[in-house]
């Protein structure tokens, strides 16, 4: 992880309809409020089918939008098979982020295998690679903040103790951009998640 703590690379990645995008923007939104430098890009394979998306953010740097293998910082991984996907994507030292409820139904649509054991996944993560690895049931939370769709903004509060943009900031970010009668909960769903981590 970088040692100066006004510059992060973040990778979030998740399946298409979990919110990755919103997630993305709120991070984005935060950043141009709190005047820190950010580039983005996302990438969406056949996400309105539940394919793979991902979205690189840069905070505080001034070169391309794309982050390089083992460069991120941070990988916000909102399906666990998606963290295994983009694990290469972290630095020696980096985070991910990961909940731990696979999308439903739980068969691979290329060919009907079967979904992998979540425990094994964890296993692999902290095995395999020099990473922490933070994982937790975003969707349960979301649900305890009183809706499941609110799990990208779970997974948005544990990545907030990295960024370096305020917890007030993120907050009013978010307050602006989810529906009026869903704030409290979204507020409620990023509490929780930023106390996981």
């Amino acid at each position: 992880m970088s040692a100066d703590k006004t510059k992060l690379d973040l990778i979030i990645s998740g399946v298409g309809g979990q919110g990755a995008i919103l997630a993305s923007d709120i991070i984005g939104k935060a950043a141009v409020l709190a005047g820190v430098p950010i580039r983005a890009a996302e990438t969406h394979g056949m996400a309105q089918r539940g394919g793979s998306v991902v979205n690189h953010i840069r905070l505080g740097c001034e070169l391309g939008s794309m982050i390089p293998l083992h460069g991120a910082d941070v990988l916000l991984a909102l399906e666990p098979v998606e963290a295994l996907r983009y694990i290469d994507s972290l630095s020696d030292d980096g985070v991910v982020i990961v909940n731990t409820q696979p999308v439903l139904p739980v068969t691979v649509t290329s060919g009907g295998d079967e979904y992998p054991d979540v425990s094994e996944i964890v296993d692999v993560l902290k095995s395999n690679h020099k990473v922490k690895v933070v994982a937790f049931n975003a969707f349960e939370l979301a649900i305890k903040a009183g809706h499941p769709q609110a799990m990208n903004v779970v997974m948005v509060g544990a990545a907030s103790n990295y960024l370096p943009m305020s917890k007030d900031l993120l907050i009013d970010c978010i307050k602006g951009m989810v529906p009026p009668k869903t704030v409290d909960i979204n507020v409620n769903a990023f509490e929780l998640g930023r106390a996981k981590v």
